[in-house]
């Protein structure tokens, strides 16, 4: 999408997720916390989920050739549900069993001010992550609430990040809460239903995050605030009496438009090419995002020699 670097809130969220990562795991091997561990292999999890987002881009930008003429730009979508799915087996599913293997097996915690203590940190660093987020987020959800945004993006790369920044904010709010209760009363059961919980929250997000990138897989028209805009630019060009109808297909970060539109009348078909065009050339200005435009204007435009 136009005005939004998602490459920038990858790295933050993979340095976030890297440094978190080795303080969680030193902190599970000192506490025998099965919270903190779950947490560790979610932030793992999280790092090769970023590099694959990076992958993927990265293909989305090969050129467009005979085999691909639209280009590449959909691949980013493949790799984004690979995400998905894997933060849904690999983060959702592991934490699901260490939760319910130790809810059958409970075992005291060890020196819980280190999981304490990485816990806090790994919330600190992972507001800056999702901060980082936000702030390209903003560029585009407009007046939109954040889920009319998630429901409305074409950005599969930034959904996603979205999606595992949220989880892992909110996983690691669950685990030092499990800690702080474990400490507290002794009992630690509640550390697996930190971990459960954990599990159940990256897989309801994992979810939600996969049910968006399979629309984009299959093809979706561009953000429908973005379309709205794209209509109206048209309807108020001076060239174009009435847009008939507008036909959009995201294809990662580049849109495809159809356009069907009654012209101002022409002298003759010179000017109306000419008109055309520059229709053509003003959308590709104020929407640098539409690479590959298709104009069909109605037969009418052309008035009748006398």
């Amino acid at each position: 999408m136009a005005g939004t670097d998602s490459t920038r809130a990858i790295f933050f969220a993979l340095g976030a997720n890297f440094a978190i990562a080795v303080a969680k795991g030193v902190a599970a091997w000192f506490t025998h916390s099965s919270a903190m561990l779950a947490e560790t292999v979610h932030s793992l999890a999280d790092c090769g989920n970023q590099l694959l987002l990076l992958l993927g881009m990265r293909q989305a930008r090969k050129p467009a050739s005979p085999e691909y003429p639209l280009g590449h730009g959909k691949a980013v979508y493949f790799w984004s549900f690979l995400v998905a799915v894997m933060l849904f087996s690999v983060g959702g599913m592991f934490s699901l069993y260490e939760g319910i293997h130790k809810l059958q097996h409970p075992a005291p915690l060890k020196q819980w001010w280190w999981a304490a203590g990485v816990l806090v940190f790994g919330i600190v660093a992972e507001g800056i992550s999702m901060r980082a987020c936000l702030q390209e987020v903003a560029k585009v959800r407009g007046d939109r609430s954040l889920w009319q945004w998630f429901r409305g993006s074409r950005q599969s790369e930034l959904v996603v990040i979205f999606g595992e920044d949220l989880a892992a904010l909110l996983g690691l709010c669950f685990a030092l809460a499990a800690v702080m209760l474990t400490v507290a009363t002794g009992n630690p059961m509640w550390d697996a239903l930190g971990t459960v919980a954990i599990g159940v929250l990256l897989v309801v997000v994992a979810v939600l995050v996969a049910v968006e990138v399979k629309a984009m897989l299959i093809g979706q028209s561009m953000d429908p605030h973005r379309q709205a805009q794209l209509r109206a630019f048209l309807a108020a060009r001076p060239e174009v009496d009435h847009v008939i109808s507008l036909i959009t297909l995201q294809l990662g970060s580049e849109v495809m438009v159809s356009v069907q539109a009654r012209m101002r009348e022409s002298s003759d078909t010179r000017t109306l090419l000419d008109s055309i065009d520059e229709v053509e050339r003003a959308v590709k200005r104020e929407f640098p995002e539409v690479r590959w435009s298709f104009f069909e204007p109605e037969q009418s435009a052309v008035a009748e020699p006398e």
